[in-house]
């Protein structure tokens, strides 16, 4: 067994909507199916005792190795924790060879399982050794490093209960909500209109200090110190006992608490100074410590923290209680956990000398043995929630001290004896204002109820009802994809939408191009999602990328499809027939928002047919309103569009809005049928999206078909008398629409210039000449600059045989590259005659045009 290919399918794609990993995986026949290989299911099992039921796809077909290995993939993962479900196995159409896919929470250990589990496979089939237990552990420490921590990941899974998207921008905690000019961020609990100021304050402790105590707030007395000297001066201005911190500390690191001799303090201080050079000296409040965390203008969680302590039997030592107790399932070693793990280093060893103790002590039944005197969970503290319990006086004083530095989520450390009164009765005192406060101990605390604080600030980050979604319209098919998402894209500027556009072109915003080449797959449309500056987003989505990686957005506004045709890349990754097609086009119905629309071509069965894979409407549109599909959607008063006389009609119930083809410059006053459908599909997907009638009709009126707002799409020019058009298409089903558009301009002689795409099928190759040959005089074949895999002159070799048949073209010729073909169809033309080329570099083709005619001019 090998795989030959993995891909990661990073959005919904062909299997589901889930992320999730693909491998080409080539059984050789030896060991292709699970029956041929006695004793392997029992030793797979043996090996992996966990693993599911191996299954094929279908009662006919035997399960094969391929099938061990999805089942041994997914199986890890869920054995390691992982929140994964699904997985499938589809044979191809080469024999042995097996598409393996299998859901991911985690990119990372997702290919990682496949390493393992062909490893697992192996091992089960030569009789061989695997370590399960090292495999596990070795996907749970990958998943813990790279997977969200509990406050990045309660934010997040937040956002996704209300419907808003994410995108991880690091591999840290940095995360985007929302897309375009609707996206807000996020760093770990810090959000992005957290000012660097305000960070820079709570860093500064003493500073903080002096501006809560500026604005009424109780604090500690103390100051900052230089040296062990000035540090026991400062404890002896202050009064004993003291706390000594470093200036700029988090998460507890370097803090000693209840100092009361000189030696304690001059180890603190050497304790401080690891961390910082600046160390802060405060006298030390006695009571419970509390971390109460702000989020905006609320107070929305409160727990009482304990130091790391256990608890004497007088059986076991405090090393062998220590053991115990980090035996807890919830304790980690970082902060993926709900809790850390104790540590047994210098510090607990001098607390527990301080105590009269050490690691070996067996403490007496019921004695509680403190490791640590602050109670920080990123130190093996435990937390207890209180929020129920806050004064409404204290709730106000920590929200005014978070206000105080200019922190939009703030955990503010309070010592006192109870939250149930206020802290000035109590002598108590706010002795910390932290940034980007851990989420943990308020969403899994150690004893008490858990606090949906990820809710809290996505509320403040989002207003009721909004998720932070702009306008996003796929659109896919076989021919007119580009001129439809341009047209499209012009209406929604027209609207007064900033709108960013991907095509084969490339990366627009604006109007103005950021990207060059093919950028109609997923990339280019995550880039255009992260662009702050856009408001409406229209994307080609072309085959390629919906197979590399699936979709770029988990659903979008509108989804349209144009058509299907047989000649799109058939025989190319395993799609080999217009059904094959049609399930992987249809990805973008599938993925239509609950209150979207997909927008369908009803003359093609097989587009119209996706009808019932959409979670949201439909419109429908087709030239002939009388189609059975069209009658029937029009009867039940949904949308529909169509053409009357010379008119694009949009039909709803009993309303109708009339669009006349002789103000719609792309069209030709209606002469060019193909550009009437996409004009159609544009409308019914702008009407998707909810723009204005009128702002419709206005954006019709103003797209031009010129080679610089729609180039290779039908651009027209004229030269000494001749009409020239220039065109991208590239397949049979683009020819014959060609072909039906240019039979109705006038053209005494009419001749086309053609090349052919390598990674077509001959066929489709063969059959592009076939239709030309029918309506052409003169045929110029050039070949391609680059021929995608095929020998030199085997394409236009095809190209001749399509024209062998041919009923009206009367001479042929071939010519050696692209400009070299056009200039030789320029030189022939006369006065009334009519060339069409189909040109392969857009660009570079069409500026080679533009210059021979402004050279003849």
């Amino acid at each position: 067994m090998e795989v030959s290919r993995i891909r990661t399918l990073r959005g919904p794609n062909l299997w589901s909507r889930h992320t999730a990993i693909e491998a080409t995986v080539n059984c050789a026949p030896a060991e292709r199916l699970i029956d041929d290989l006695p004793g392997f299911d029992e030793r797979l099992r043996t090996l992996f005792p966990q693993i599911g039921l191996i299954r094929s796809t279908t009662y006919e077909e035997k399960p094969s190795m391929a099938h061990a290995l999805e089942c041994a993939a997914l199986g890890l993962q869920a054995q390691a924790g992982c929140p994964v479900t699904f997985s499938r196995t589809t044979a191809t159409t080469e024999a042995g060879v097996y598409l393996v896919v299998v859901e991911y929470s985690e990119e990372e250990v997702g290919r990682l399982s496949f390493e393992l589990a062909e490893g697992l496979c192996a091992a089960a089939a030569s009789g061989g050794d695997f370590d399960l237990d090292a495999a596990l552990a070795k996907l749970r420490e990958l998943d813990e490093d790279v997977r969200l921590g509990p406050s990045t990941g309660s934010i997040v899974h937040a956002a996704v209960v209300r419907g808003v998207p994410f995108r991880r921008l690091t591999s840290g905690s940095l995360v985007q909500f929302g897309w375009g000019s609707k996206q807000r961020r996020i760093q770990a609990a810090e959000i992005d209109t957290t000012s660097a100021i305000a960070e820079s304050i709570a860093q500064d402790k003493d500073l903080t200090k002096k501006l809560l105590e500026a604005a009424g707030s109780p604090v500690p007395k103390g100051r900052p110190a230089v040296g062990v000297e000035d540090a026991w001066a400062a404890a002896c201005e202050v009064g004993l006992p003291v706390v000594v911190k470093p200036q700029d500390g988090n998460q507890g690191k370097g803090v000693t608490v209840n100092i009361s001799t000189r030696e304690q303090l001059e180890q603190a201080y050497r304790t401080a100074s690891e961390f910082s050079e600046e160390v802060i000296v405060e006298r030390y409040l006695p009571g419970n410590d509390f971390r109460m965390l702000v989020v905006g203008d609320k107070l929305v969680a409160a727990a009482r923290r304990e130091p790391p302590l256990v608890i004497g039997d007088g059986v076991h030592s405090v090393r062998q209680l220590v053991d115990e107790v980090n035996r807890d399932p919830r304790r980690g070693t970082g902060h993926a956990t709900s809790l850390t793990k104790i540590r047994f280093d210098d510090i607990a060893l001098a607390r527990l000398a301080e105590q009269g103790m050490n690691a070996d002590t067996v403490p007496p039944k019921g004695k509680r043995v403190v490791l640590r005197n602050n109670a920080n969970l990123s130190t093996g503290g435990t937390a207890t929630d209180v929020t129920d319990d806050v004064h409404p006086d204290l709730a106000a004083r920590v929200v005014a001290a978070a206000q105080m530095v200019g922190l939009d989520i703030c955990g503010v450390d309070v010592v006192c004896e109870s939250v149930l009164r206020p802290l000035e009765e109590q002598a108590g005192g706010i002795v910390e204002v932290n940034a980007a406060p851990g989420l943990r101990m308020h969403l899994a605390p150690s004893f008490g109820k858990g606090r949906n604080v990820g809710e809290a600030v996505i509320s403040t980050m989002f207003a009721p009802g909004d998720d932070a979604r702009i306008p996003v319209v796929a659109v896919t098919g076989t021919n007119g994809k580009t001129t439809t998402v341009r047209l499209i894209a012009h209406l929604l500027m027209k609207a007064g939408l900033r709108t960013g556009m991907t095509n084969t072109d490339g990366v627009y915003v604006q109007g103005k191009q950021i990207d060059n080449g093919d950028c109609s797959g997923p990339r280019s449309a995550r880039s255009v999602l992260l662009h702050p500056d856009v408001d409406a987003a229209v994307f080609e989505t072309a085959r390629g990328g919906l197979l590399r990686e699936g979709l770029a957005f988990d659903r979008c506004k509108v989804a349209v499809v144009t058509n299907i045709g047989k000649g799109d890349h058939l025989g190319l990754n395993y799609i080999t027939t217009v059904e094959d097609l049609a399930v992987l086009k249809r990805v973008i119905v599938q993925n239509v928002a609950d209150n979207g629309y997909a927008v369908l071509n009803a003359a093609d069965p097989v587009v119209a047919g996706m009808a019932a894979n959409c979670p949201g409407s439909v419109i429908f549109f087709a030239a002939d309103r009388n189609h059975p599909v069209m009658a029937t959607h029009r009867a039940q008063g949904k949308r529909v569009v169509y053409v009357d006389n010379d008119a694009v009609v949009a039909s709803e119930g009993k309303k109708t809005w009339r669009i006349s083809l002789a103000g719609v410059p792309i069209t030709h006053d209606g002469m060019i049928s193909f550009q009437v459908e996409n004009v159609m599909a544009s409308v019914a997907a702008a009407w998707g999206v909810g723009l204005d009638w009128d702002v419709i009709r206005a954006g019709l009126a103003t797209f031009m078909n010129d080679s610089d707002n729609a180039p290779g799409r039908f651009n027209v020019f004229k030269y000494h008398g001749a009409t020239i058009i220039a065109d991208y298409g590239h397949n049979p089903d683009a020819m014959q629409a060609l072909v039906k558009a240019v039979d109705a301009m006038p053209g005494k002689q009419r001749s086309v210039v053609i090349s052919g795409a390598g990674d077509r099928r001959d066929e489709d190759i063969r059959q592009q000449t076939e239709i030309l040959g029918a309506a052409f005089d003169n045929v110029i074949l050039y070949q391609d600059a680059c021929q995608r895999g095929r020998a030199d002159g085997e394409v236009i070799a095809l190209l001749r045989e399509g024209l062998g048949g041919a009923k009206r073209t009367r001479s042929i010729e071939e010519i050696h590259g692209e400009f070299i073909a056009i200039d030789r169809a320029l030189g022939l033309l006369q006065d009334g005659d009519l060339c069409l080329i189909l040109i392969d570099q857009v660009e570079e083709a069409l500026a080679h045009i533009a210059r021979r005619i402004a050279e003849s001019a």
